[in-house]
């Protein structure tokens, strides 16, 4: 950064007549899922001639090398960056930071004096206790022995009273001292408060980068310098919060955004867009490489582990390395991204906020189904199945969550649901439908890993049992095996035979769908055969 040349004798000092120093804040937000395009936008007036602008306040982390500049009402030359050795700016602070740091200021004199009072009372109370000390040494004195029995009495009445005024003050002393402690409670429990509040406010404090940019103009002119620059302390999130009225079928999707940024500066009243485009991440497709097998003794073929074989392919695929009504956004689409513009100034303190922004709702219809597993639950889940007509994407998100007539039934995360593509949503287990599935003949030869025998028969009965008083459409899945070898040979029946085979392009993935009613039970059954040459073992 030393090599860097600004042509300013000292920025510290007043500005030079050809050197005009603005401030600038930002005033618009481009916000990706990771990154944000950061826009500024500062006036100026300058007298003909050669000048520099100078802006020394962008945040230290600005990645200078992405800051583009556009000047109109001026020519513009050279663009210099510096992230070292930057002049002190005259960065004036808030209104409302200067009225904290008073309060703050005001509140810890009063607990200074409230101490100092308590201080001066308990040396009152420490004066009694030494009167009284005093006054009890008085009877000791050999003097008292040659005292009239007149004497005696006077100064005993005297002894008496002054102690009892010095108990009395000593007393006095110590109640006004533990009441003023107990008030001294309440002053630290207000000067603490005071300094959250102050702390809340988060002056900008941290170092600057700069930015001088020389321009040129034949007369006396007033432009506007714009400064864009891409970031990567800053993002979004997508939040949902979906609503299905079983009665009907009707989805409702609540939307918002958590907006964050650790810039190091903080955004005051911004234009802000959100934007589901990913900079971040892969912007250009993947490489492949030849594939060129070989062949080998069968000696000289080692078994390789499955970790290192996954290892092997991937390094393979690829071997080289490098994401009132509430104002609400409207959405724009143009086919490769979606944008949200939120209709109203925004705010964000750097390293604190996280500001959630509302999205304007969508609305579709979903089949409701009762989809059931029997292989890995022992109850179905109630399944909203639907196709995505809203016009929009629904982004993927672990802040989504799941409301079934109202009830909230779970948060967990929702994947990508693109415009027009289909979709299965869950909502819930249905406790009431009960799931068995039991395995009812096994003939499988040695048992283990390795089948050894060439025949392997199954027997499953898979029993749906509804007690929930309501009727259900169900769709039951389950899976047979599928072979890739002309000599294993796969034979299956099921009774009665499924609705629909390889769901989604999955293999083997069967499932049944009926209406059971209110008390009913439905069984299935899937019975498979497995055959292979003799001499062959089968890995399962």
């Amino acid at each position: 950064m030393r090599a860097l040349f600004l042509p300013l004798t000292c920025l510290a000092l007043p500005a030079m007549a050809d050197d005009i120093a603005l401030s600038s804040s930002v005033s618009a937000v481009t916000l990706y899922p990771q990154g944000a395009t950061v826009t500024r936008e500062v006036t100026f007036s300058a007298p003909a001639g050669q000048h520099d602008l100078i802006l020394a306040d962008l945040p230290q982390g600005t990645p200078l090398a992405s800051v583009r500049v556009a000047i109109n009402g001026a020519r513009m030359g050279g663009v210099t960056t510096r992230s070292d050795y930057v002049p002190p700016r005259d960065a004036p602070d808030s209104a409302a930071l200067i009225d904290a740091r008073a309060e703050v200021e005001r509140l810890e004199d009063a607990l200074r004096r409230a101490r100092e009072d308590i201080a001066d009372i308990e040396l009152e109370a420490e004066a009694a206790r030494a009167r009284i000390t005093f006054l009890g040494q008085i009877g000791q004195g050999e003097g008292t022995a040659t005292m009239t029995p007149d004497q005696l009495r006077d100064l005993s009445n005297v002894i008496g009273s002054e102690t009892l005024e010095a108990r009395k003050a000593e007393t006095t002393a110590t109640r006004r001292a533990e009441a003023a402690k107990r008030a001294l409670k309440d002053q630290i429990k207000a000067r603490d408060a005071a300094r959250q509040a102050l702390n809340a406010l988060v002056p900008e404090d941290e170092a600057r980068a700069m930015l001088a940019v020389a321009i040129t103009t034949d007369t006396e002119t007033q432009g506007t310098l714009t400064v864009i620059y891409t970031i990567p302390d800053a993002g979004w999130q997508p939040l949902y919060d979906l609503h299905l009225a079983r009665d009907s079928g009707a989805l409702r999707v609540e939307r918002g955004a958590f907006v964050q940024q650790s810039t190091g500066e903080n955004w005051h009243d911004i234009a802000l867009t959100l934007s589901t485009l990913r900079p971040s991440e892969q912007t250009e497709p993947g490489q492949i490489w030849p594939w060129v097998p070989r062949i080998e003794d069968p000696q000289e073929i080692q078994p390789m582990a499955r970790g290192k074989a996954e290892s092997a392919f991937m390094t393979l695929a690829a071997p080289m390395a490098g994401a009132p009504a509430a104002d609400m956004a409207t959405a724009s689409f143009d086919g490769l991204s979606v944008t949200y513009s939120y209709p109203a100034p925004v705010s964000v303190t750097t390293g604190a906020d996280r500001v959630r922004l509302m999205l304007a709702p969508l609305q579709t219809e979903a089949e409701i189904v009762a989809q059931a597993v029997p292989m890995r639950d022992p109850t179905a889940f109630l399944v909203a199945r639907l196709t995505n007509d809203t016009g929009e994407l629904l982004l993927p998100t672990a802040e989504a969550r799941f409301y079934l007539d109202g009830r909230y039934v779970g948060q967990r995360w929702l994947d990508l649901i693109a415009d027009g593509a289909e979709a299965d949503i869950s909502f819930g287990p249905i406790e009431g439908l009960r799931l068995t599935r039991l395995v009812t003949d096994r003939n499988e030869g040695d048992r283990g890993i390795l089948s050894k025998s060439n025949q392997q028969t199954e027997a499953v009965e898979i029993t749906v049992e509804n007690l929930t008083g309501i009727a259900w459409p169900l769709r039951v899945i389950d899976r047979v095996p599928v072979s890739e070898q002309e000599d294993l040979e796969i034979t299956w029946t099921a009774d009665p035979m499924p609705s629909e085979r390889d769901i989604d392009g999955a293999r083997g993935i069967l499932a049944w769908t009926f209406d059971l009613p209110a008390s009913q039970m439905r069984k299935i059954t899937l019975n498979t055969s497995l055959r292979w040459p003799d001499g062959k073992v089968l890995r399962q």
